[in-house]
């Protein structure tokens, strides 16, 4: 049983799913990088194309603008209902060196103004898991593993008997995750995400209890988008359009910027195929955040398939929606 159990979930991941309105939880960083402004972009498009289902929007990084700007974007979307939540420790706390969150969040309406706003993280992940039926929801994670390491520590509450393991388990589909790369040099690979806060890493990599999909660093890296769409004149007062410009510009960026978040809500509402295909590997989260590959098969992997041109065009298609 467990063996068809396993051939199922790789399955899924690379013949792609038939479900739609996939029930989705973003966990991600957004500040510190904009590809997550182009995730949420290609998240809330998918949302309208109905194939997925945003049940909440959670940020894993304490810094000023986070929660206004999931507020600005969530509002730009006409998903202003959507609940968002934030940890409320002072860190990890990573800031924005462009100040294009900070400008969104002067230019464009929306409802939550500051972090103080909103629900604590982990309380929302136990609130909107609890409603939901088991084995639903995919949770993509964009950011650190913050939240997720909390979440499998939390204890039993008012929104469910279980303690955050037990209710992962019972109410998780699987994890897709940004996170981790394979490296070249066989010393492993220090990729931002999992380095930031490597001991949550460390427990969520060694204690979580359902499937994980990994976007890799170097699958992202390939995969170039952002020109496109500022250059479209047809696209006016557009939150993800300026966060875009004024990064591009102040990092003065020509080609475009690295699509490593997309790749990971793409593949979790879609499925991998026909974007790439799916391998088995293993890693070991050092106490220094380093990700080593190792020997065994506890997690599904991206590899290219498609080309690198062609995945940029679908998200970047997704992202002008």
């Amino acid at each position: 049983m467990r063996q068809l159990i396993a051939i199922a979930y790789c399955l899924c991941f690379h013949i792609g799913f038939s479900q739609k309105d996939v029930p989705i939880i973003l966990d991600t960083d957004i500040a510190p990088d904009y590809d997550d402004v182009g995730a949420m972009a290609v998240l809330h498009s998918l949302a309208d194309r109905g194939e997925a289902k945003i049940l909440a929007t959670i940020s894993c990084n304490a810094f000023k603008t986070t929660v206004p700007t999931l507020s600005v974007l969530n509002t730009y979307f006409k998903r202003s209902e959507i609940p968002i939540g934030v940890i409320k420790s002072n860190t990890p706390n990573e800031g924005c060196k462009q100040k294009w969150a900070e400008a969104i969040a002067e230019k464009y309406p929306h409802l939550m103004t500051k972090n103080e706003d909103v629900w604590d993280a982990v309380q929302l992940y136990r609130r909107v898991l609890a409603t939901q039926p088991n084995k639903s929801v995919t949770i993509v994670s964009i950011g650190f593993f913050t939240n997720l390491a909390m979440l499998l520590d939390s204890k039993p509450d008012r929104f469910s008997p279980l303690d955050g393991k037990e209710l992962v388990a019972m109410k998780v589909k699987h994890l897709v995750s940004m996170a981790t790369g394979t490296g070249s040099d066989g010393q492993g690979f220090r990729e931002f995400n999992v380095l930031i806060d490597a001991s949550a890493s460390q427990k969520v990599f060694n204690q979580w209890p359902t499937p994980i999909l990994l976007s890799g660093f170097e699958i992202g890296h390939k995969i170039l988008t952002g020109r496109r769409l500022v250059a479209d004149t047809s696209i006016h007062d557009s939150p993800v359009k300026d966060a875009f410009q004024i990064a591009l510009t102040f990092d003065k960026n020509t080609e475009g910027r690295y699509s490593w978040d997309q790749t990971a809500v793409l593949v979790a509402v879609r499925g991998a195929d026909p974007y790439f295909d799916v391998r088995k590997i293993n890693f070991e989260i050092k106490d220094d955040g380093t990700s080593a590959v190792i020997p065994g098969d506890r997690y599904s992997y991206l590899v290219d398939k498609m080309p690198a041109s062609e995945v940029a065009k679908i998200i970047e298609d997704l992202m002008m929606r």
